[in-house]
């Protein structure tokens, strides 16, 4: 992935975020409020987590595994887990598999950014990503605290509109940093 590419699709990612909650209106918190216990965003999300995933163990070479020699029963096993994860621990499933997808982002994006010193505008994009995988290692650990922040984000209109528009500004200002590379 190039630099180019690896900073502008988080700032279009911040900047959508940020005028959806801009616009803040009733579908837009109630659908915020039922993300972290929705079963169709918990198939949808950490489906494609868990496929991802699997995608990345059969990539393993040879030098990467210890006890096999291919990735296969790695990659059974992990099978196995995540359909686990669906049958035994299903609450807040969509917030993991959120924090999966983000994991996940982070190495191409962070990779693209790698050792290019010459680009400060660069660190837009890793300061964002990294706090993304601060956000998202607190999560995996803790997914209730999602449902609990946006209770409190909805709460007053006043809030989604003011963390909208500073989302949409650091969005717009990464997406715009992507151009001058």
């Amino acid at each position: 992935m190039s630099l180019f590419l690896a900073t502008l699709l988080p700032g279009l990612f911040l900047a959508l975020l940020g005028a959806l909650l801009l616009v803040n209106n009733s579908v837009i918190g109630s659908m915020a409020r039922a993300l972290p216990r929705s079963n169709r965003a918990a198939w949808l999300l950490f489906g494609a987590g868990a496929a991802w995933f699997l995608w990345r163990l059969s990539n393993l070479s040879e030098s990467d595994l210890i006890f096999f020699k291919t990735p296969q029963p790695v990659m059974i096993g992990f099978g196995v887990l995540a359909v686990l994860a669906f049958i035994y621990t299903p609450d807040f499933l969509a917030v993991r598999g959120l924090s999966v997808l983000m994991l996940l982002a982070a190495e191409p994006l962070l990779y693209a950014a790698y050792m290019e010193y010459q680009h400060p505008q660069r660190l837009l994009m890793v300061t964002a990503v990294y706090s993304g995988l601060s956000l998202a290692l607190y999560l995996a650990a803790a997914p209730y605290r999602l449902r609990d922040f946006f209770d409190w984000l909805f709460r007053q209109p006043s809030r989604p509109r003011l963390i909208g528009a500073l989302l949409l500004a650091y969005g717009l200002a990464t997406a715009g940093a992507a151009f001058t590379y």
